[in-house]
C-alpha cells in the first residue's frame, strides 16, 4: 500500500514538473546554435560550435579557434576544461526563477554579451529557452557546450567588448555565477515581492 502511494506521489511530482516547464519548452524551435559570431563594431568572425565541442572533447583546437587561442596566448586545455565545466540545479527551480523579475535582471546581464545575430531584442527569451532546454537535455546539469547546442537560433552573436570585460572579472564557472547574480540580486531582493504584498513581514 505504501509503495503504491509513493509511486503515485512520484507520478504526480513528475506531472507537476512538466506543467511548470511547459510554458518555457512549448515555443522552442527545433534548432541549435551552429556558429558563435564574435562582433566588435564592423569586425566579425565566426567560430563553429562544432569546433568548440571538439576542443572540449579532445583538448585540441582547430581552425580559426586554434588561431584565436594562439594569438591570445590561451591554453587550449584550460579553455576545454571551462567549456566542459557544468553547474547542476533543480530544473523546476531554475524555470521559476527565470520567469521572475530577478530572473529577467540576470538574463539582461547575460544578454549584453550573448544575443541572436540580427535579432538582439530577442536575447531574453532565447537565453531563457537555451538554459531550460539545455538543463532538461543534461538532466539538471548545464555546461557551455550544452547551452550552445540548446540555443534556439543558428547564429549566436558574442559582443567582444562585453566578453573582454567579463573575462577580467571571472575565470571559472563559479566566478561567472557570482558575477551575473550579485548585482541583480542585491538590487531586487527588497523589491521582488508577490503581487499585492504591500505589508511588512509579520503584519
Amino acid at each position: 500500500m505504501n509503495s503504491r502511494i509513493s509511486r503515485r506521489r512520484r507520478i504526480v511530482g513528475a506531472a507537476l514538473a512538466l506543467l511548470t516547464l511547459a510554458p518555457v519548452l512549448q515555443p522552442l524551435p527545433l534548432q541549435a546554435a551552429q556558429n558563435l559570431v564574435f562582433v566588435s563594431g564592423a569586425f566579425r568572425r565566426s567560430i563553429p560550435v562544432a569546433d568548440l565541442e571538439y576542443l572540449a572533447e579532445t583538448g585540441r583546437a582547430r581552425g580559426l579557434l586554434a588561431d584565436v587561442l594562439s594569438l591570445t596566448k590561451q591554453d587550449p586545455a584550460t579553455v576545454a576544461k571551462l567549456l566542459k565545466e557544468s553547474i547542476s540545479l533543480p530544473i523546476t527551480l531554475v524555470s521559476r526563477l527565470l520567469n521572475t523579475r530577478i530572473g529577467d535582471a540576470l538574463l539582461q546581464r547575460v544578454g549584453a554579451i550573448l544575443s541572436p545575430l540580427y535579432a538582439g531584442n530577442d536575447s531574453i527569451p532565447a537565453l531563457r529557452s537555451a538554459i531550460i532546454l539545455g538543463m532538461v537535455q543534461g538532466k539538471g546539469s548545464l555546461s557551455a557546450i550544452s547551452f550552445f547546442k540548446a540555443y534556439p537560433t543558428a547564429e549566436l552573436e558574442v559582443s567582444i567588448p562585453a566578453l573582454l570585460s567579463l573575462m577580467q572579472k571571472a575565470s571559472s564557472i563559479s566566478d561567472l555565477v557570482r558575477f551575473f547574480s550579485e548585482s541583480p540580486l542585491d538590487g531586487l531582493k527588497g523589491n521582488d515581492r508577490p503581487a499585492g504584498g504591500t505589508g511588512t513581514a509579520g503584519s
